[in-house]
């Protein structure tokens, strides 16, 4: 017994130590794992032992025995409550002495839940999908290798392809880790591996039946062969090996041991029969065994030969090991039988290891097979060891004695039996009519034989029947020995070499067992499983046909037509009838369709290439439709391609018109290649051609003459219906007519559909695809009467005059057709010498043509032609050369060997010197007489050639000589250039090439236009700009254009063409279009994956292309994508922010990104957006929305426009692109509007709320009302409002002798008169000098006259100061630090305030010198005031001081003090200018009555004020106004230094100031350094609110989100910092969710007698700000009262809030709740007296009357218990 087995002490059980899994080798400090107990039992057993070998005595002492009993494994004690002892057999050498103290051994087979992860099992690859390996265990168990559990190669290159996907970088190509893994190229079906159970789970059924049971393996050998070490590695030893690498003479082996040092080799002798050993891959895995080691044993020798691993009737299995370690799975062994019993064989391994056969691997499942008679207790038996048991102890192994297994081997191929049926011989699904009964197991299940194929199934109890079957018997019953069932197949286990069959009705009668059941093409019923919605509805339906097999219908397939409503068709649990499309037998999925037209066809199912006929049959489904064709598909991965020329017997232009996306259409067969895959399909009647129309094409023949009726006409041909035979034929329109090619077009032009045409040629035809060519060319006509036209080779006779026409000109010559296709060729040798050096040699395609026979090969059956004899062709006599001269010579020539000008052919090379040098040319002489030019595109061979390109002449100098070869005459008229045959006038200008290559070759190649082709590169050179386009030279001779919007991908260089691509710069360019027929070239400057031509069809919602701007009014932009496409920038997508929409803003050619928002094809109209969010980026803020459809607005949204047009019934306002808002007038405006057009404009801008909204009329309306717009909209004040004594604010409307007229702030036009006597405490004798119109004043109402509506103002200093006072006192008490927030410390009053911040005296009353010191005593009071205003209390907000270092807020003091009257002493009674003089001394002391004017006045007053922060941030802003930031600071700093370190709140100040300074004049940095500071010297907390809110108030909010983010970490004990922070968010951010998630973190760091105030607040917020959620504020109360019901604080703020809110039902009901709680008399009283208040002001008669009643209710309740008490 060991340490981890039960055992027993004193009849006493003593539990395994927790320990025993978890043992290690060497225990920490040398101590033991085992306690004092443990120890005690080992002492117990070892005595046991020693007394058994001395004594040998059959029995121990009592106690010993128990214990040796309780070591061995038992059944259960149900079953063998004792062991089972075996009558003695015959012993051989003593061999069966072990065997007769055997006890008993409990023979169990592997079984999912015996199943658990680290159990090794031996397993048979059965199938090999893409991702794992599907392994078949003992007992009907399969398991399954993800390819990440092979061996440590294999994961390594996963790895790296998940690698190369992430960094976007192709495997193809790459190395052996970057290609993709192929498991059927690691392993094969059939192949043994020992595996490492991983994990074992239940996969849930979708469909309703048992969940799947699911087994994950792992075959890498470091878990595989785990417990093996170099001392297991003994010959016939099996091992699993993982290939490291492929050497010339074997493969090199990883074993996965700890030891890295020790390797695995195999030769490649030892590979396996007839493999080849270069072509397994590095990480296959091989269960190996070990044939030897080397000779310094750090390599072990393996094999991976079947055939020789499993042949162990002598070798090759394994007798005895070094360790127990060394037995796995896999491993072949020799054992001792102990037991046998009908269910198996049990026996030991070495004397100590327990081994058990199972009924299936014993072999006793086969009925002819009896285990008590074949295995005798005590002999030795070979097996092999399938599994381990790692929760069993001692320790046991499962070993199988089948034939198969021991030789490695499927059972059809096992050695010495007779060949047994494979799964391929009786499939999967397979029904077994006979089954008969071999054998019954009463618990387990029937074996049957299956019929004359010999093959051996085994039917589980559960498998027998429908219904629960408890127990089998052999003699009685159905299923009694012999008798004979239906049975199905639904499995193969090739480890137990049985077929698993179900004998369940259910399963017989289902369709399908496995998703390979399934044929496709095949019609199918099934139940509607699911309906697969998304986001556009219904995009699918899965039906399910069998138990766990389901297919899904696309939505193209629901039916014929396109349904838009399929939910209101099928319904879950409907049945239905469909046809299947397609099988993925690797991804397990099935397409059906429910289309009727394809589930009731009879036609054939086309789902192999190779059983399609030409000319057969079948329907198929639109796949995908283009401009050329459509895509059908039809059954499996079959699909054809369907022309348009083959869609009907009639003309399609668009496909797209007549065909969609998922019709069926019947369609033939033409042409199949299924080697690659391709078909081409028609659905043109095959019939529809006639039988005399077959017979008429058949007589028709080259040469003869027909005529016809004109059916049909394009631009390039015509086509015609031939009489009688009704045939039709196709007329090019080069076959019009002879001669020139404007000749063919006016002939074209003339022609008309219906028009006859006489004496037409038939060129030729082709029957197979009913094509008839004609010609209508009079030479060709006359030559075919004449019985001269060429139609047979064998008509081909040398000397022969023929006439044809041109089919195609190359370099070496020119092939010139006949009738029937007959084809000569005319060389370049036989072409006139003047034509030679034509482009084309001077031709053209179908041009008529006379050509002389003058040989021909009937070997090849070819001919060449000549044209020397044409009289047309003959080169133009010299004597018609005008104004040339044969002998004229040439004066001073460049070139020394030019001789005359005869001489200057084309082709000829000579030299020229610059005369001049221009940017698209450079002019040259070839002699003095003789003058040639350049032109910049015969400059450059390439594009790299050129240096400066976008000016490339610079680089060629006046007088420098070049090498030059004449292409020709230059033509002055169209700047082309011709022959030097056409010269024309007496001096000529040649045209010339100095490109390098043209200097080289002997051949020169002219380029013409039609050796353009489209998509080809070339180097074109700018010769003219226009509004829409850029000319670009290719040769002299040949012109493109090149769109705007193509010259460049870089959008940006556009808008300055002339200076970005100027005249004569260089551009590459590729082809677009090519029309030799207009001669028009188009070219593209830009990339070639971006340069195609936009059209309504390749556009697409969400595009961003650049457009010209082409129109510019004030409503909209019209833009430019491309020659056919433009669309509108209408004023509502012109901008994020409507008011910065102005399209003046923009010129006309501009170039912009633009948007496509909207596409109607079918309408040909587009609408453009320019919105920075669409054309930049879509994170951009958006202040006005874009609005599509109307569901997206709804009642109370505030929203902006442009009106649209102005009725006589209302306005309507444009908000999107097809959503217009009406406005009533009585919605226009608050107030009375005379005139209300005159108002409003078309395209004003105007802002209004949503008041009505009908989706399904499409209607909306709006209201421009202020009143409905602001939340905290106050009316204007009228006549009535005004009340006597009321103060004012106001403004002069105008200025009289007697007086000035106010209009009052805020008021519907309301003013009033102020008397000349009000005005001042002291007389006024000229009012226009103190006051102007538009001067802000404050008036105290002095009297208001109903009847004649007059009102009387006083604007005297005392009228004022006095009610200013009053309000001070009343509002003292309640005032908080938010009320100062923006304070000006110059003082709010205005200039008639009289007396200011100055200390309110009056220069010209003072009258001694006791006066001024009362001026002193009040400029010190002023200050105490103003030092006062400055904060010293807590912050209930967040505030910055109140300053505003702009230096504005001094602006008003200095202009009062400037526009002060200086004439006023003057004007003062007589009798106080003898106290002058005092005052004028005086005045030089108090200087700053008026406040510093200069820097010496600020250092005067700071030195008698030091401590005095109001005077030191004056001085601050003086510095700020004269722009010197550097002196503020530096003033600040001398502050913060200056003032008294007790003067907390005045530093405190200063740094406010500085921190203000920084961030409107400095950077980040120094407010990061300057806020540091501040931290150090004054309290951090509030130096963080003060920055905060610095940063709120000068829209830095990102900066202060950071700010707040630090300080609820760094303060978060303080509830003030997380109310401000939810503050920010809600009002300032409006992120509430954000707002939110704070309560529950900060509950978490405050302490708990805080959460009631700060859940409260966070309430209070969600009511209170604009983006919060009223409701979600209630709940939180709720809670809050739910907990706190007494606490009647919290019922009070409900209550103000929900009367805030405005519904009266709410607050009645809170109102009614809390009076109904049981509250004491007076508190009772304070509710029900302001619940009546409230009534009073909001309700009726009726809910005052209520409210009393509930009072009266509640005092006859309390008196009622005073009475009890």
């Amino acid at each position: 017994a060991g340490p981890g087995k039960p055992s027993t002490v004193n009849n006493r059980q003593i539990k395994p130590s927790v320990l025993r899994e978890e043992e290690v080798s060497f225990p920490r400090g040398g101590a033991s794992l085992l306690t004092p107990l443990e120890h005690k039992q080992i002492q117990i057993e070892a005595t046991r032992d020693v007394l058994f070998e001395q004594n040998n005595s059959k029995k121990a002492k009592e106690g010993l025995g128990d214990e040796e009993d309780s070591s061995e494994i038992r059944t259960t004690s149900e079953q063998q409550s004792s062991a089972r002892k075996k009558p003695k057999s015959r012993r051989r050498n003593g061999e069966a002495k072990g065997a007769k103290e055997y006890t008993g051994v409990r023979i169990e087979g592997l079984s999912y839940k015996r199943l658990v992860p680290g159990s090794i099992v031996l397993g048979q690859v059965s199938q090999i999908n893409e991702h794992d390996v599907a392994l078949a265990l003992p007992n009907n168990l399969t398991g399954y290798i993800p390819s990440i559990s092979i061996s440590e190669k294999i994961t390594s290159r996963i790895e790296a392809i998940i690698a190369s996907d992430n960094d976007e970088i192709s495997s193809v190509g790459g190395s052996m880790e970057q290609k993709d893994i192929d498991l059927k190229a690691l392993f094969t079906v059939g192949q043994y591996l020992r595996a490492y159970v991983k994990s074992t789970s239940d996969e849930p059924s979708y469909s309703g039946a048992k969940s799947k049971r699911h087994i994950q393996l792992s075959i890498d050998p470091r878990q595989a062969n785990v417990g093996l070490s170099k001392s297991e590695m003994v010959v016939s030893n099996m091992v699993q090996a993982s290939v490291a690498s492929v050497e010339d003479h074997g493969l090199v082996l990883d074993l996965g041991l700890g030891d890295k040092s020790l390797k695995g080799f195999m030769s490649s002798k030892e590979v396996g029969h007839n493999v080849d050993h270069t072509t397994i891959e590095e990480g296959a895995v091989f269960l190996c065994m070990v044939t030897g080691l080397s000779s310094n044993g750090g390599i072990v020798k393996l094999s991976a030969d079947t055939q020789k691993a499993g042949n162990v009737k002598k070798t090759n299995f394994l007798a005895n090991a070094p360790t127990v370690d060394a037995f796995l799975p896999g491993t072949a062994v020799e054992f001792l039988v102990a037991d046998v019993t009908p269910t198996g064989v049990a026996g030991k391994v070495m004397g100590m290891i327990d081994v058990t056969a199972d009924l299936m691997h014993s072999g006793a499942s086969n009925h002819n097979q009896n285990n008590e008679r074949k295995f005798e207790i005590g002999s030795k038996v070979k097996g092999r060891i399938i599994c381990t048991f790692p929760t069993v102890e001692p320790r046991k192994l499962g070993m199988s004695l089948l034939d198969h297994v021991l030789s490695l081997t499927t059972k059809s191929a096992a050695p010495g039996k007779a060949s047994q049926p494979s799964v391929e011989e009786l499939p999967l699904s397979t029904i077994v009519e006979a089954a008969k009964v071999a054998k019954v197991e009463p618990g387990v299940g029937l074996f049957v034989d299956c019929g004359p194929t010999g093959a051996r199934g085994f039917v589980h109890i559960s498998r027998v029947a429908d219904g629960k079957i408890e127990t089998l018997s052999e003699t009685t019953g159905a299923y009694k020995l012999g008798s004979t069932h239906r049975a199905r197949v639904t499995g193969y286990n090739a480890m137990d070499g049985l077929f698993l069959l179900s004998m369940e009705q259910k399963i017989l009668d289902q369709p399908f067992l496995r998703i390979e059941d399934v044929q496709v093409g095949s019609v199918v019923k099934g139940k509607i499983e699911k309906l697969i919605v998304n986001e556009t509805g219904v995009r699918g339906v899965l039906v399910n046909l069998a138990e766990g097999i389901t297919g899904l219908v696309p939505e193209t397939h629901l039916a014929d037509i396109h349904l838009q409503h399929p939910e209101k068709k099928f319904k879950e649990g409907m049945s239905v009838t469909g046809r299947v499309l397609s099988r993925d037998l690797i991804k397990r999925q099935l397409r059906l369709t429910l289309k009727k037209t394809l589930v009731n066809t009879e036609d054939a199912v086309w789902s192999k290439y190779e059983d399609i006929a030409p000319g057969s049959r079948s329907p198929g489904t639109l796949v995908n439709v283009l401009p050329t064709g459509t895509v059908v598909q039809f059954y499996g991965n079959v699909r054809a391609f369907l022309p348009v020329s083959e869609m009907s017997e009639a003309y399609i232009q668009e496909p797209k018109q007549h065909f969609r996306t998922g019709q069926v259409v019947n369609v033939h067969a033409i042409s199949i290649d299924p080697e690659h895959q391709k078909m081409l399909v028609s659905c043109r009647d095959p019939t529809a051609f006639s039988v005399a129309q077959e017979a008429a094409l058949k007589d028709l023949k080259a040469g003869d003459i027909v005529n016809g009726v004109v059916i049909e006409k394009s631009i390039n041909d015509i086509v015609v219906e031939l009489q009688e035979s009704k045939l039709k034929a196709i007329i090019t329109r080069g076959h019009l007519a002879d001669g020139s090619e404007q000749k063919s077009a006016s002939t074209m032009k003339v022609i008309r559909v219906g028009q006859k045409l006489k004496d037409l040629l038939v060129l030729d035809k082709n029957e197979k695809k009913r094509f008839i060519t004609l010609t209508n060319k009079p030479s060709m006509v006359k030559a075919a009467n004449a019985g001269h036209l060429l139609t047979r080779f064998e008509d081909v006779r040398q000397g022969e005059r023929v006439e044809g026409f041109v089919k195609n000109i190359t370099s070496s010559g020119v092939f010139v057709q006949f009738g029937g296709g007959l084809t000569g060729l005319l060389l370049k040798r036989h072409l006139p010498e003047d034509t030679i050096q034509l482009p084309d040699f001077g031709m053209r395609r179908e041009q008529s043509i006379s050509t002389m026979v003058i040989s021909v090969d009937h070997q090849q059956k070819r001919f060449l032609l000549s044209l020397q004899d044409m009289e047309e062709s003959k080169p133009m006599p010299s004597s018609t050369k005008e104004g040339f001269s044969a002998d004229r010579a040439v004066t001073n020539a460049v070139d020394d060997e030019m001789g005359g000008i005869d001489d200057l052919q084309i082709g000829k090379l000579t030299k020229a010197k610059i005369t001049s040098v221009k940017d698209t040319q450079i002019n040259v002489q070839l002699a003095d007489n003789i003058q040639g030019r350049i032109d910049v595109s015969q400059l450059f061979d390439s594009w790299d050639d050129i240096k400066d390109r976008k000016h490339p002449t610079r680089n060629f100098t006046p007088k420098q000589i070049l090498p030059v070869r004449i292409l020709g005459v230059h033509d002055a008229r169209n700047h082309r250039f011709l022959p030097v045959s056409h010269r024309t006038g007496r001096t000529p200008v040649f045209e010339l090439s100095a490109k390098p290559i043209d200097q080289k070759t002997s051949a020169l190649e002219i380029l013409t236009l039609d050796q353009v082709q489209v998509g080809s590169n070339w180097v074109a050179y700018v010769n003219n700009i226009s509004d829409e386009c850029i000319w670009v030279n290719l040769s002299p001779n040949v012109r493109g254009r090149v769109r705007l919007m193509d010259v460049s991908d870089d959008i940006s260089l556009l808008n300055d063409l002339k200076g970005n691509f100027p005249i004569g710069s260089a551009l590459k360019v590729h082809v677009t279009g090519v029309d030799l027929n207009s001669s028009r070239l188009d070219l593209s400057a830009r990339s070639a994956n971006s340069s195609g031509l936009l059209s309504f069809e390749s556009l697409s919602k969400g595009m961003v292309v650049p457009g010209r701007i082409t129109k510019v009014t004030e409503r909209q932009l019209m833009i430019q994508l491309s020659d056919t496409v433009s669309g509108p920038v209408n004023l509502i997508d012109l901008a994020d922010d409507y008011s910065q929409a102005n399209p003046t803003t923009h010129s006309k050619n501009e170039i912009v990104r633009v948007c496509v928002t909207d596409v109607d094809t079918p309408n040909k109209r587009l609408t453009l957006s320019t919105r920075p969010s669409r054309v930049l980026n879509s994170s951009l803020p958006v202040k006005d929305p874009e609005i599509s459809t109307i569901s997206q607005l709804k009642v109370n949204d505030v929203v902006r426009g442009f009106v649209k047009s102005v009725a006589d019934n209302g306005v309507f306002v444009t908000l999107g692109a097809n959503i217009t808002a009406y406005i009533r007038i009585s919605d226009l405006s608050d107030s009375y509007i005379k005139d209300w057009k005159n108002h409003f404009q078309v395209d004003q801008l105007v802002k209004g709320k949503v008041i009505a909204v009908d989706p399904l009329l499409n209607h909306l309306q709006m209201s421009l009302k202020a009143s409905v717009i602001d939340k905290n909209y106050t009316p204007p004040i009228t006549f009535n409002d005004i009340k006597k004594g009321q103060v004012v604010t106001g403004k002069v409307r105008k200025v009289e002798d007697f007086g000035v007229f106010i209009v009052v702030d805020g008021s519907s036009n309301v003013s009033g008169l102020c008397h000349r006597s009000e005005m001042a405490d002291h007389g006024v004798d000229d009012v226009k000098k103190l006051y102007d119109e538009g001067d802000v004043v404050k008036a105290k109402v002095l009297k208001v006259d109903l009847e004649k509506r007059r009102i009387n103002f006083g604007l005297k200093a005392s009228y004022v100061q006095q009610d200013d006072g009053k309000e001070s006192d009343a509002d003292s008490d309640d005032e908080d630090l938010e009320a100062m927030e923006g304070v000006d410390i110059n003082g709010a009053h205005s200039e008639d305030d009289m007396d200011g911040v100055d200390g309110g005296i009056d220069l010209g009353k003072i009258q001694d010198i006791d006066e001024n010191r009362e001026i002193v005593q009040a400029l010190d009071d002023d200050s105490t005031e103003l030092q006062a205003v400055l904060p010293k209390t807590e912050f209930a907000g967040l505030s910055t001081g109140g300053f505003d270092w702009t230096g504005g807020l001094f602006d008003q003091d200095d202009q009062r003090n400037r526009s002060e009257p200086d004439d006023e002493t003057p004007e003062m009674p007589r009798k106080k200018k003898k106290k002058k003089p005092e005052i004028k001394v005086d005045r030089t002391g108090d200087l700053d009555a008026h406040g510093p004017q200069s820097v010496a006045d600020f250092e005067r007053l700071l030195l008698g004020q030091p401590d005095s922060s109001y005077l030191w941030l004056r001085y601050m802003a003086f510095q700020l106004q004269l722009s010197e930031v550097l002196k503020a600071r530096e003033i600040a700093e001398r502050a913060i230094r200056s003032i008294n370190i007790r003067e907390e709140v005045e530093k405190m100040n200063v740094w406010i100031a500085l921190l203000n300074l920084e961030n409107t004049y400095g950077s980040d940095e120094t407010v990061e350094e300057v806020f540091k500071r501040a931290c150090q010297y004054n309290d951090p907390q509030e130096i963080h609110e003060r920055l905060i809110s610095i940063y709120i108030q000068s829209g830095k909010t990102e900066k202060a989100d950071e700010l707040f983010q630090a300080m609820i970490k760094k303060f978060s004990q303080a509830p003030k910092v997380w109310i401000n922070y939810a503050t920010f968010l809600f009002d300032t951010l409006a992120s509430p969710d954000r707002a939110r998630a704070l309560l529950p973190r900060a509950m978490q760091s405050l302490p708990q007698y805080a959460h009631l105030e700060l859940t409260s607040k966070f309430a209070q917020l969600e009511f209170r700000s604009p983006n919060g959620d009223p409701e979600r504020g209630r709940t939180i109360f709720e809670g809050l009262l739910d907990t706190f019901p007494k606490r009647l604080d919290l019922w009070n703020v409900l209550l103000d809030l929900e009367i805030k809110q405005g519904d009266k039902e709410q607050v009645r009901r809170l109102f009614g709740r809390v009076t109904s709680s049981k509250l004491k008399s007076r508190k009772a009283k304070f509710f029900f007296k302001r619940w009546l208040d409230y009534e009073e002001k909001q309700g009726d008669k009726k809910s005052i009357e209520n409210v009393k009643a509930r009072a009266a209710e509640y005092v006859r309740q309390q008196e009622a218990e005073q009475a009890d008490h």
